[in-house]
């Protein structure tokens, strides 16, 4: 593997943080705001070509300083349109077997938006029994550059084609909205997800709203109230079994963090939420969660949340321990949730002919194994202490169900 590169990596700042870089340079805080613009709406590679500045900016800039997207792989297009990138992340040279670690991104083009489904983490230490990038394990969180640089590439790219769509405005990137449900939990890579967080979400980068920007987490309980004290934005739930029995079989964050605990934070975190509502994500596995008992439980458990449910049918991957459910059992199941008055969509499936999958793809390249969540205790005691440890941890989203394809709400 190449040695770390020298310079800094300007996609690595939010915008505070590259205010603080250009004092520290001896420079204005304002240059940031003039940097960020190329960086994130110009998708700039070149500080040479960054023309308000001066060139002794430039030249200063330079010696210290690079602009380093993630390395694409792979770049795949499905027949409905869906798009897949590949990234390595270990900054490794030569073809794909070179690389040690891959991501994944997909962009998910609709009539009304364009979306984009980043990944936070190099695999997913989450190890739930469903999930295939789960069983790949976990080798580190990403860094903010790597994680940007997903949608970095993605628009750049798209914008390099001259792609049109309906919802583009002329001269604006494609991609409208983000998710972060690739692979990994973006909770237990906490810092730097914030810091891409305030990119996507400055007027002087990207400048989605709120509302355009999604993060789903398997339930980290500290880290939603983390989240909603540092950057609230829409947030995904998890959820895949209405009791802790069950959802401790399928989902071993729930040893730490059981379902009276996620649901009271899912509380607490619509006092700043975005939307009014948070979103529970649900895969139905044949025979194991899917029966209307089930949903009954459900609408339970969830009577205090404001909320409405994503249903996922399974969609199976090699060696997976579980099967789909049939059309008329996803039906049933979102009858008993709409006739308690729940909001209940059926995800629909993507990119099937590309393996639009979070970790399909990322599997076929070497991922070191360091950690698992199946390794955590069942009940940590005392509870306030049974937070996740500061070293590797981690898992993964709309790959939380890889298997089940690429798909929007």
């Amino acid at each position: 593997m190449s040695n770390p590169p020298s310079r800094v990596n300007l996609l690595d700042f939010d915008p505070a943080a590259l205010e603080t870089f250009f004092v520290n340079m001896g420079e204005k805080p304002f240059r940031a705001r003039q940097v960020l613009p190329w960086l994130h709406q110009r998708f700039c590679d070149d500080i040479a070509q960054m023309s308000d500045l001066s060139k002794v900016v430039r030249d200063k800039l330079s010696a210290v300083a690079e602009i380093r997207a993630p390395r694409v792989l792979r770049d795949t297009t499905a027949s409905d349109g869906t798009r897949k990138w590949l990234f390595a992340v270990d900054n490794a040279s030569g073809n794909e077997t070179g690389a040690e670690n891959a991501v994944e991104a997909v962009f998910l083009p609709e009539d009304d938006r364009g979306t984009l489904c980043i990944s936070t983490q190099a695999g997913c230490m989450m190890d739930c029994a469903f999930c295939s990038t789960g069983q790949q394990g976990f080798n580190r969180n990403l860094s903010v550059g790597e994680i940007v640089g997903q949608l970095w590439v993605a628009n750049r790219t798209l914008l390099a084609e001259g792609m049109n769509a309906p919802w583009i405005d002329a001269g604006r990137p494609p991609i409208t909205n983000v998710v972060l449900m690739g692979m990994g939990e973006p909770l237990a890579n906490f810092k730097n997800v914030v810091a891409a967080l305030q990119l996507f979400l400055s007027d002087h980068a990207y400048g989605l709203s709120r509302r355009r920007v999604t993060l789903s987490t398997s339930g980290v309980v500290p880290m939603i109230d983390a989240l909603r004290d540092a950057c609230p934005v829409a947030l995904a739930v998890s959820l895949h079994a209405p009791d802790d029995a069950l959802r401790d079989r399928l989902m071993p964050v729930n040893r730490r963090h059981p379902l009276t605990e996620l649901m009271a934070a899912c509380r607490r975190y619509l006092d700043k939420a975005p939307r009014d509502f948070i979103t529970f994500e649900y895969l139905l596995l044949a025979d194991v969660n899917d029966a209307p008992t089930h949903a009954a439980a459900l609408i339970d458990l969830v009577r205090d949340v404001p909320c409405k449910f994503n249903l996922i049918p399974f969609n199976p991957f090699p060696g997976a321990p579980y099967r789909a459910p049939t059309r008329d059992r996803v039906l049933a199941f979102q009858r008993v949730l709409m006739n308690a008055g729940i909001v209940t969509t059926i995800r629909k499936t993507r990119g099937d002919d590309i393996d639009a999958a979070c970790g399909q793809l990322a599997g076929q390249v070497h991922n070191r194994v360091r950690y698992r969540m199946s390794d955590v205790p069942r009940r940590a005691e005392p509870r306030e202490a049974a937070t996740l440890s500061p070293v590797p941890r981690e898992h993964h989203r709309f790959s939380c169900y890889p298997h089940t394809k690429h798909s929007v709400t």
